[in-house]
């Protein structure tokens, strides 16, 4: 089923009027009603009771996204909610490197009177937990230096911080951010690539999955990097969705035809 972007956008945020002081144009917004004047919502076309939210020229109306636009700043914002969530993570497992960083010795000793405690009960299982993966993971990082994990702390800061600008811009549709999200996740494929050769996982192929549709989408819906005619492209694809502009390309090929 087609959603409508613009209705959907206008049952949650309310429609937005405006009435220009070009007179055709104000014709072509405006509507004499039994219960008063109505004008046109700039996003979704429908007449509103009431007056106008704004007025003035049609230049400095107020651009307002409208179909596939809108569309757009959905998935946008889809991708800033992901890129928010991973930043939230990346924090928690850098405070949680910096203190084992602090108390390693406390959690070592821990470990091994647990490990002593679920050796007897594994082994009634068949299970010999000296020769787990995860136990000789976690045994491999008791011998890494002090100055190791504080650099493996700092690294996932800095992860978490590019991940949560990313999130800040991607939902305010910034385009620096856009760009920030395409360059930022490709730099990583090749290591998501690498440690599916490792290990595979639904996880790591969803992850990647995800990551190389946002990269391609970005980068050629948005027209980044002079992708489709670049920047000017995409402002003036923007600016064509905008009803204001539609009504205005309307009245001009109406004069003309007339003429």
């Amino acid at each position: 089923m087609k959603i409508d972007w613009d209705r959907r956008t206008c049952a949650r945020r309310g429609h937005i009027t405006y009435l220009p002081h070009e007179e055709h144009l104000r014709e072509r917004l405006h509507a004499a009603t039994a219960l008063g004047e109505a004008w046109r919502c700039l996003r979704c076309g429908d007449f509103v009771l009431g007056d106008p939210h704004g007025s003035g020229p049609a230049a400095d109306a107020p651009l307002v996204p409208r179909g596939k636009v809108l569309r757009d700043l959905f998935i946008l914002r889809f991708l800033a909610v992901e890129r928010a969530v991973r930043g939230v993570f990346i924090v928690l497992a850098a405070v949680g490197v910096w203190q084992f960083s602090n108390r390693k010795d406390a959690v070592r000793r821990f470990f091994d009177e647990y490990l002593a405690v679920l050796r007897p009960v594994a082994r009634h299982f068949h299970y010999d937990l000296d020769q787990s993966p995860v136990v000789g993971t976690i045994q491999k990082t008791f011998g890494y230096r002090h100055s190791t994990l504080v650099l493996v702390a700092v690294l996932l800061l800095v992860y978490a911080l590019v991940e949560i600008v990313e999130a800040v811009g991607l939902w305010r549709a910034k385009r620096w951010a856009e760009y920030l999200t395409v360059v930022a996740t490709a730099a990583f494929l090749p290591l998501e690539i690498y440690e599916l050769t490792e290990k595979v996982s639904w996880l790591k192929i969803a992850t990647l999955v995800l990551n190389i549709l946002a990269v391609l989408y970005i980068a050629v819906t948005k027209r980044l990097f002079a992708l489709r005619g670049g920047r000017a492209a995409f402002e003036a694809e923007r600016h064509s969705a905008s009803l204001l502009e539609v009504e205005t390309s309307a009245g001009v090929s109406t004069a003309t035809h007339n003429g």
